[in-house]
């Protein structure tokens, strides 16, 4: 039972926004595709889990601090007499260990996920400590991508690879599932521990003049042109036009949250579409103008209330 479900990140939000409409640096792009990766990762392993026939609690994207360190966990099982802590890697290719160090096939050296692993769980011992809690900590790594491998393992390292997942699932659907009260409260602790927003963020600097105007396909976030419909060029997604300007708005609050919306500001956002008047019907409909005039904008109905 999933108790906190996982939900797509506001930083991989904006920077799929900003990859389509600047130019990232070589850094930026790739800390963008491996937030998607790590993100498409995570959400296959949650699929995983949901799948399992015991009913044992699921927390995702947990975000706590113990003893002034903050550590992120991706997932957490609260099973009978254990609490499982995963960390999901979607690294794909060939990699190998060589005096605890970690590299690429080429040589290249890259961070020790081992170490990460090894800190969250002490961490999270610290932090169920300091709630008074009790209980048994088992923390793996799991490599999601089948396209993965890693040379020169040692025997005993808390790793799950892709060819062991299907089996790891099986063992722990074989164990006893019976929770009680404690796992519920242990559960509800660790909920009101997680930390909303995290004091760290990699966004690039951005404004509105510098980013390029129009609207994004839903599958690819390529560009779209103007037809009957909104088409894609790259991937021929066809998207009627009321759908696409309320992504576009959505996109538009996500970047600019203090920006007011108003037909003049969309219609420049989308770009496609020639007429103000199709602007002003879709905003019309779907939030509730406040204000007269030049001064008019636009506002969810929950916002109204604000």
């Amino acid at each position: 039972m999933v108790i906190k479900p996982r939900f797509e990140p506001v930083e991989l939000k904006i920077l799929r926004c900003l990859n389509t409409r600047m130019d990232l640096s070589v850094k930026e792009k790739q800390y963008y595709i491996n937030l998607e990766k790590g993100y498409e990762g995570e959400r296959i392993f949650d699929d995983l889990l949901k799948n399992l026939s015991n009913e044992w609690i699921i927390l995702n994207d947990l975000l706590f601090e113990s003893n002034h360190t903050i550590f992120q966990i991706d997932s957490l099982l609260i099973s009978p007499k254990t609490i499982y802590l995963f960390e999901v890697k979607n690294y794909e290719g060939d990699f190998y260990i060589n005096a605890e160090k970690w590299y690429t096939l080429s040589g290249n050296e890259i961070k020790n996920p081992l170490l990460q692993l090894t800190r969250s769980e002490s961490l999270l011992r610290q932090l169920l400590q300091d709630l008074g809690l009790n209980f048994s900590i088992e923390a793996y790594i799991i490599f999601i991508n089948p396209e993965f491998t890693l040379f020169q393992a040692p025997l005993n390292l808390p790793i799950i690879f892709p060819s062991q997942l299907n089996r790891f699932m099986k063992k722990l659907n074989m164990s006893s599932s019976k929770l009680n009260g404690k796992h519920a409260k242990l559960a509800e602790q660790l909920v009101s521990a997680h930390l909303d927003e995290s004091p760290y963020s990699r966004l690039p600097a951005y404004d509105y003049d510098q980013l390029q105007k129009g609207m994004t396909c839903r599958l690819c976030n390529s560009f779209m042109t103007r037809e009957k419909k909104l088409v894609c060029k790259e991937c021929g997604c066809k998207e009627n036009i009321e759908s696409a300007v309320m992504r576009s708005v959505e996109q538009y609050k996500l970047l600019f949250p203090v920006r007011k919306i108003t037909t003049n500001a969309i219609h420049e956002w989308c770009g496609v579409i020639e007429s103000k008047l199709t602007i002003r019907k879709i905003l019309t409909k779907n939030y509730n103008l406040l204000g007269h005039g030049k001064f008019s904008y636009y506002v969810h109905s929950q916002e109204n209330h604000l």
